[in-house]
């Protein structure tokens, strides 16, 4: 049986952390009471080194860690709007990005694993969107050798710190202006990073060229000829690295693409991703989840024989559902 957990969002009426199942034998999908009183939970990782979760409260702005029961162990004070996280490979430190002030917050770990508190550093600049880029907003935030990576929608610019603390930070890419960079995934094999950029509803394929990331490509998310009023959402790779999902929030669809052998992609198509505003998507053995912002719930998207999502969605009610992860 698979099981999945989602963060919700309290506002949209959320109960907290809640468990999803799948029953191979019926095929059907079902939601249990929420196992962590963990409000507003829209992003989080886990811990293979201690067991726990680390969830981002976006509304409180902090950081807390819960065990496997979902005990709350520790909670710390990040920055205006965490809505991103990520653990260093050796699970000593955990980092933040806080959506509201621009800013990214790094916190020590204990010899438990619960985090202390954090050194914060706010990046600087704005980009040419009056409304959604009047100031920085990091976005995103991984561990990346001897650099903490910091993608900033706000002023249209991938940065790096010293992954040891804060800096004053490099530029290591510039995207075009106005496109609002959002998330970004590394291929776990090749020299390659793929970016979607939320105010230009494109994917950018990066070469690692030494300290910096070059554009390779640039591909809309969105259907050919299409000019709907939409934002890039999630970015996701499959297990393998042969395939890559975006999701579309306004065109509210999932854009499917093939990897090839140096990691090039090529549009598969779109389909709909079940629910209004599409902020997150995990790609499971045999299905696709959508976790839907502003629509509320959880779409369940059938895998073809190919890998990618195919028919008609399946709706879990899960209200104000936002982020995904394997439990």
């Amino acid at each position: 049986m698979t099981r999945v957990l989602v963060g919700t969002y309290a506002a949209k009426g959320g109960a907290g952390l809640v468990p999803l199942a799948h029953d191979p034998g019926t095929g059907r999908w079902s939601a249990s009471d929420a196992v962590a009183r963990a409000p507003n939970a829209s992003f989080g990782v886990a811990s293979a080194r201690f067991g726990h979760r680390y969830l981002v409260d976006e509304e409180a702005g902090t950081v807390a860690a819960y065990d496997r029961d979902g005990a709350r162990l520790a909670e710390v004070e990040s920055g205006a709007a965490p809505c991103h996280l990520a653990l260093s490979a050796d699970e000593r430190r955990l980092a933040a990005a806080n959506y509201a002030e621009g800013s990214v917050t790094l916190f020590p770990l204990d010899e438990r694993g619960l985090p202390t508190a954090g050194e914060t550093w706010r990046n600087r600049g704005r980009g040419l969107d009056a409304e959604r880029q009047e100031g920085p907003h990091a976005h995103w935030v991984g561990f990346r050798g001897d650099d903490l990576l910091c993608v900033d929608l706000g002023t249209d610019r991938i940065l790096a710190h010293p992954a040891t603390g804060p800096d004053v930070p490099r530029t290591v890419y510039a995207a075009p202006p106005g496109s609002g960079p959002r998330h970004l995934a590394f291929h776990p094999a090749l020299p390659l990073a793929y970016l979607v950029s939320e105010l230009a509803s494109t994917l950018t394929v990066l070469r690692v060229a030494g300290p910096v990331l070059e554009a390779a490509a640039i591909l809309s998310t969105l259907p050919h000829g299409v000019d709907a009023d939409s934002l890039g959402g999630a970015i996701a790779i499959d297990a393998g690295a042969r395939l890559l999902h975006v999701t579309n929030r306004g065109h509210d669809s999932i854009a499917s693409f093939a990897l090839d052998g140096e990691g090039m992609p090529r549009p598969l198509g779109h389909v709909p991703s079940g629910g209004r505003s599409p902020r997150f998507l995990l790609p499971l053995a045999d299905h696709v989840l959508v976790a839907h912002e502003e629509g509320g719930g959880v779409a369940a998207v059938r895998r073809g024989a190919d890998g990618r999502p195919v028919g008609a969605p399946v709706m879990i009610d899960v209200p104000g559902a936002a982020f995904l992860m394997e439990e």
